[in-house]
């Protein structure tokens, strides 16, 4: 009896956590680069009541009884799936087509990573992000950067940046992507920005298009890849499991009740 409300409270709050990984999915359906989150449970221990026998020659075996006392939170993962690309026909929009991060370094060398595309010029010409943070070339080159003298620049799909001064075609820096042994263990930083863990493995770098990542989109950014139906739906799934947990603590108070009541 007080197991079952110590499990309807472990229930409960575990569909609170779904609930607000749901929430911040739903949330961040318009934001650029996005990865969605996914909330998965476990069962906790079990107490035993009887252990397993084994068969004798008279008489069969007999399995373990044992009663669960809750579930808990087993993951919450990052699904690194691929969000759709949208137009935009901005020369410093970039989409990624496939994986690997934009690597951005901020004011202390510190590197970070996104899928977040969305990009701008300074007033010194340097490639930065809406931070503030520089993009990161070949070989670590930072910043990047487009003479402000140059009368038009293009990003190729593989990251090498063209630009036209004094009406003559110059290449500039090249673009460098990040891929991971495990994306899924990059921690998220905030402002659209992943940064490595010890589970996430060592960065490699690879320019776009060579090594498994993906290629340069120009003129695009990806979208989250947040399905609202879906999140909709587990909205829904985690409501009512909260719902049926909060009934089983009812149950659990009325059936106690009755045991007060004995007395009269």
């Amino acid at each position: 009896m007080l197991r079952s409300m110590y499990s309807g409270i472990s229930g409960m709050k575990n569909f609170q956590q779904k609930l607000d990984v749901t929430g911040n999915n739903i949330a961040n359906v318009n934001t650029f680069g996005f990865k969605k989150g996914r909330a998965t449970f476990k069962d906790m221990v079990s107490q035993q009541i009887a252990g397993a026998t084994a068969p004798t020659d008279v008489r069969g075996g007999v399995n373990p009884r044992q009663i669960g006392l809750g579930t808990q939170l087993g993951t919450i993962d990052t699904i690194h799936t691929q969000g759709s690309l949208q137009n935009t026909n901005r020369e410093l929009d970039l989409g990624i087509s496939g994986d690997g991060f934009f690597q951005v370094a901020d004011e202390d060398d510190q590197t970070f990573y996104t899928r977040a595309g969305n990009f701008y010029l300074d007033e010194e010409g340097n490639i930065v992000n809406g931070d503030g943070f520089y993009l990161v070339g070949e070989d670590g080159d930072v910043p990047l950067s487009i003479p402000i003298e140059a009368e038009s620049f293009s990003i190729g799909e593989n990251g090498q940046i063209s630009y036209i001064e004094d009406g003559d075609l110059e290449e500039g820096s090249q673009i460098a992507l990040a891929q991971f042994d495990n994306p899924e263990g990059l921690e998220k930083a905030g402002d659209n920005l992943y940064q490595a863990s010890a589970n996430s493995g060592e960065p490699a770098e690879e320019l776009p298009g060579e090594g498994g990542a993906g290629i340069l989109v120009p003129g695009t950014l990806e979208m989250s890849n947040v399905d609202l139906s879906e999140e909709f739906t587990e909205m829904i799934v985690a409501q009512r499991g909260f719902q049926a947990n909060t009934r089983g603590i009812t149950t659990a108070d009325e059936v106690l009740q009755e045991l007060m009541n004995l007395k009269r």
